[in-house]
């Protein structure tokens, strides 16, 4: 009987620390969803208020986001930015870690510790020489300023994850295909990438984050207002005829978090398979 009240005092407390858990992570959620519907004016009321009033619920604040020609624009802009960068990683990361997972070649130990070493360097220490290396590429304000220098920072770790997964796969199937004639891309193209693709799609979720929602790079790099993405575009609310208009910053925040959501919900099931075996096995 001890035992008994023991263990369901325990798990009432793990489940208490659950919700509190997820209180505290949907509350800032639930707080942006709330203010989007209200009126600027409603914002600076006293006593303020957590959630909307019946009255008060509006949706003239995505209206107004809605009827702007620049946020679709924005929106487009991080699109392609988003889009791009997840393809170019996906092959240059699974290739390499094609390499370095199936092949012995000299020097490949210190290669794959640069890969992880690169993955421990915060992104804003390199901001200036970044900066000055596109504009010696002349990318500056224009969205390949962007799209590269994305790939290069989510390479290291979707090669890592990837990596951890490729081993785990047999090599029967490699030397299966080589018997029946097949070559390395034979292999790559036909065995890896296939048996791969929940890691692939896992890290992929990562690199959708890491360019949808970039801001520092993106707000140095591009000046041009048609170039923007949405993350810039959200800040120029910011101060806008003096005073920051509220409503309109999180009814973008929220549209803004729809392709988010859909990738997340249409690749769950990859995501939890490929980030638990690569992470075990890297």
């Amino acid at each position: 009987m001890k035992k008994l009240n023991k263990k369901t005092t325990k798990n009432i407390l793990l489940y208490v620390l659950l919700l509190l858990g997820g209180a505290v992570s949907i509350m800032p959620m639930v707080y942006m969803i709330s203010t989007s519907l209200k009126p600027n004016g409603a914002l600076y009321e006293f006593p303020p208020k957590f959630l909307p009033t019946s009255e008060n619920i509006t949706i003239e604040n995505y209206i107004y986001i809605f009827s702007q020609n620049k946020f679709y624009l924005n929106f487009f802009n991080s699109v392609i930015v988003a889009v791009s960068t997840v393809v170019i990683a996906a092959f240059i990361s699974t290739a390499l870690a094609f390499c370095l997972a199936r092949f012995k070649f000299p020097g490949r130990k210190i290669l794959f510790g640069l890969v992880i070493g690169t993955m421990i360097i915060p992104g804003t220490t390199l901001i200036i020489t970044q900066y000055q290396l596109a504009d010696f590429l002349n990318v500056t304000n224009t969205l390949w300023g962007l799209i590269p220098f994305y790939v290069a920072w989510v390479i290291p770790f979707s090669t890592f994850m990837i990596k951890g997964y490729i081993e785990g796969i047999p090599r029967d199937y490699d030397e299966a295909c080589y018997a029946d004639g097949g070559n390395v891309f034979t292999v790559f193209f036909k065995i890896i990438v296939p048996l791969a693709s929940p890691a692939i799609a896992s890290v992929s979720i990562f690199n959708f984050l890491t360019a949808w929602e970039e801001f520092p790079w993106a707000l140095t790099v591009i000046n041009d207002n048609a170039k923007r993405t949405l993350p810039i575009a959200i800040s120029g609310f910011f101060g806008q005829h003096q005073f920051t208009q509220w409503g309109y910053v999180f009814a973008m925040s929220c549209a803004s978090l729809l392709p988010v959501l859909i990738v997340f919900i249409c690749f769950q099931k990859y995501f939890v398979n490929g980030l638990s075996s690569g992470g075990i096995k890297g």
